[in-house]
């Protein structure tokens, strides 16, 4: 299934200010917290450039969302969900900078990377969302979707149809 997305972004704590417009597609064995966790660490992490991996789930070496330096080489890779410790570790050798923004539980994630010889594992940015709050959030998710996101000290309040859902965005150190 296609989603279109609308998304008036507000990020005070990056400065960064958009009006976002894209689809995705939604792969036949993907879940909608995965979808949902692609959608906002799109607008988490935003900047000019990033997309959405041509493979997608498909490509399962790909990563779930680039943004492309000089020579094609990868400025940024983003995972979703708990990726394997072989995976991360050919990100971190692959990108200048790797993020996950993961909806399952975190600590499965951190014995994956502590248990695996990640490379530079220290440099890994890793972020939790809340399962309830993404199953709030699928409820309210249409074919056509007009959000507003406002992300302000570590905090994101995500505007759907006049109803404001808050959430903290959970930095998970390793």
């Amino acid at each position: 299934m296609l989603y279109r997305f609308q998304i008036d972004l507000s990020d005070v704590d990056r400065g960064v200010y958009e009006t976002l417009d894209f689809r995705v597609a939604q792969h036949p064995s993907e879940t909608y917290p995965y979808m949902l966790s692609r959608v906002l660490a799109y607008c988490l992490a935003y900047e000019q450039g990033l997309e959405f991996s041509p493979g997608g789930l498909a490509d399962p070496e790909a990563p779930a969302l680039r943004k492309l330096g000089l020579h094609n080489s990868i400025d940024l890779w983003i995972e979703i969900g708990n990726p394997s410790a072989r995976k991360l570790h050919k990100a971190n050798k692959t990108a200048k900078q790797v993020m996950v923004f993961t909806y399952k539980n975190p600590e499965v994630l951190l014995t994956e990377i502590k248990n695996g010889e990640v490379h530079r594992a220290e440099d890994l940015k890793l972020y939790s969302f809340d399962p309830k709050f993404l199953d709030t959030v699928a409820d309210k998710t249409d074919k056509n979707n007009r959000w507003a996101i406002l992300v302000q000290n570590g905090q994101m309040d995500l505007t759907i149809s006049e109803q404001t859902f808050t959430v903290e965005i959970t930095t998970v150190s390793i």
